[in-house]
C-alpha cells in the first residue's frame, strides 16, 4: 500500500483548488468514459464545482502564502488489488476502495491528536477514484527511452486521490500534515496539530489487512521497504534475520511487529530485538537451523553405494 501526502513545497496549493480538481477530472474527459463522481464520508455524487467551492471557501485566516489544501494519494499494490478482485467484480472493488478511503481519512483526522478532531466528519475532504496511471519523467522506463511521458501504465492501476482542506470542518482549526514536531515545539503543535506521517501510512496498511483479511508478507510491508531503502547497516541486519525466520515462524504478526520496531530504531542489536519477545537470538537461530535440516532431510534417505577399495570420488 502506497500512501503519500504531497508536500506543499512541490504542490500548487496556496491558491484555489480549481486547478487540481480540473486535473483530477481528466478520466471523465476520455471518450466513452464512465463518469466518476467525487465522494467523501457522507455522499458519493459530488460534482467537480462543488468540490472546488467547498475547499476554496474553507480558508478562514489563512494567508496568501499558506497552504489551503493537501493531496493524499492512496494506491494499493498489484497484490492488494488482485486480492480484492479475486472475489469481487470491478464495481464492487471500486466501492470497497471508497469505503477504505473513508477509514484512511478517519485515521488522518485522529493522527493530529486534537481533542476536537476525532474522525473524517471533522474534516473537509473529497476523493476521486482513478483507473489509470501514466508514465512521468521520473519513471525509469522513460529515462531509459522504453516509454514516453504520458503513456498509460500497464496492469490494474486503480487508486484514489484525496483533496483535504487545511482547515477543519468548522473552518476554525489549522491542520497541517507537514508538521511532524511530535511535541518538540509545543506551541507550534498546539496551533497546527502534530502529525506522524509514518504512523499514518502504517495505519493505512494495518486497516487494509484487517478490513480485507489480506495476508501481508514481511517483504510487502512498509517497514521492510523503508529499512531496505533507507535503513542503517544494523537495521538491515536485523531485518535479514526476520526475513530468514518468517517462513518458519508460527506467529507472522509478531514478525511484522518486530519489523516495525526495527524501522523505528527500537533495537540496537538483534539480541535486544529478540529479547523483546522473550526469545533469545540463539534460540531463534536454532529453530531456523532445525527447520532447514528437516526440509533437507528427505534427500538423505536415499541408500548410499559402497565405495570400492582404491576408488576415489569424482569431481
Amino acid at each position: 500500500m502506497f500512501i503519500n501526502i504531497t508536500d506543499s513545497k512541490t504542490a500548487d496549493n496556496k491558491g484555489s483548488a480549481g486547478g487540481l480538481v480540473n486535473y483530477l477530472e481528466k478520466e471523465n474527459r476520455l471518450d466513452n468514459a464512465q463518469q466518476e463522481y467525487w465522494f467523501n464520508q457522507t455522499d458519493n455524487l459530488y460534482a467537480a464545482y462543488e468540490v472546488r467551492q467547498k475547499i476554496d471557501n474553507n480558508i478562514a485566516k489563512l494567508g496568501r502564502n499558506d497552504a489551503k489544501f493537501f493531496l493524499v494519494n492512496i494506491s494499493p499494490s498489484q497484490k492488494e488489488l488482485n486480492h480484492l478482485f479475486a472475489e469481487n467484480n470491478r464495481e464492487q472493488v471500486k466501492e470497497l476502495l471508497k469505503g477504505y478511503a473513508v477509514l484512511v481519512m478517519d485515521e488522518y483526522a485522529r493522527n493530529f491528536n486534537r481533542a476536537n478532531i476525532k474522525d473524517s466528519n471533522d474534516l473537509i475532504w473529497f476523493a476521486k477514484l482513478e483507473n489509470y496511471r501514466y508514465y512521468s519523467y521520473e519513471d525509469k522506463e522513460v529515462k531509459e527511452g522504453l516509454k514516453k511521458r504520458g503513456e498509460r501504465k500497464p496492469g490494474e492501476q486503480m487508486h484514489i486521490q484525496v483533496i483535504v482542506s487545511r482547515k477543519d470542518a468548522g473552518n476554525t482549526v489549522k491542520l497541517s500534515p507537514m508538521n511532524n514536531s511530535r511535541g518538540r515545539n509545543v506551541e507550534h503543535s498546539k496551533k497546527m496539530g502534530e502529525f506522524d506521517r509514518v504512523a499514518f501510512k502504517q495505519c493505512g496498511e494495518h486497516i487494509f489487512d484487517q478490513h480485507f483479511k489480506f495476508d501481508r508478507g514481511l517483504h510487502d510491508t512498509m517497514a521492510y521497504a523503508n529499512v531496505i531503502k533507507n535503513g542503517s547497516l544494523e537495521q538491515r541486519r536485523q531485518m535479514d534475520i526476520l526475513s530468514a525466520g518468517e517462513q518458519f515462524s508460527p506467529d507472522k504478526d509478531q514478525i511484522k511487529e518486530l519489523a516495525e520496531g526495527v524501522a523505528q530504531q527500537q533495537f540496537t542489536t538483534p539480541q535486544k530485538m529478540m529479547a523483546s519477545t522473550g526469545t533469545t537470538i540463539g534460540k531463534f537461530l536454532d529453530v531456523l537451523l532445525e527447520q532447514t535440516h528437516i526440509a533437507a532431510s528427505p534427500q538423505s534417505d536415499r541408500p548410499k553405494k559402497k565405495k570400492k577399495r582404491g576408488q576415489g570420488y569424482r569431481y
